[in-house]
């Protein structure tokens, strides 16, 4: 009976650990939607920091470039092996056979998006500080592991 007991118990203990699994694990799609709302996210930023920067609203766009910065270390675990396809990827198996690279690029754009915080204070030409740190990171990326659209 105590033997009935304690497998009853180690049973229960596996399917609670596996449950919890379950639940924290993301799914192929929502690994690739996020990571594609993530990079829109981005994008919509940059913009917003664009028109700030040309109003010279610069303390108002320094925390998108914070969340900027964020998003390319968060999307740093969006790239596993299972999502290289489905669910209208646009990223290319570039990304996973030069996986180093890739990363660096993102860690690069994430460290730049700071530097960008930090530059336009003391900037002469903000336009030409934004383009150096934020756009050519976009297209640095875009050029290399994105499909065309």
């Amino acid at each position: 009976m105590i033997q009935k007991i304690k497998i009853i118990k180690i049973l229960i203990i596996i399917f609670s650990l596996n449950l919890a699994f379950s639940a924290n694990a993301q799914t192929v799609e929502e690994i690739i939607k996020g990571r594609k709302a993530m990079f829109s996210e981005n994008y919509q930023n940059a913009k917003k920091i664009s028109i700030l920067l040309k109003s010279k609203r610069i303390e108002e766009a320094k925390p998108l470039m914070k969340k900027i910065s964020d998003n390319y270390i968060k999307l740093l675990d969006y790239f596993p092996e299972n999502t290289k396809e489905g669910f209208k990827t646009e990223a290319l198996p570039s990304i996973w056979e030069n996986k180093d690279e890739f990363n660096a690029l993102m860690k690069k754009a994430s460290d730049d998006m700071i530097k960008l915080a930090k530059a336009i204070d003391t900037a002469e030409d903000v336009r030409v500080v934004q383009k150096e740190l934020m756009w050519s990171n976009c297209s640095a990326c875009h050029s290399r592991f994105r499909a065309p659209h």
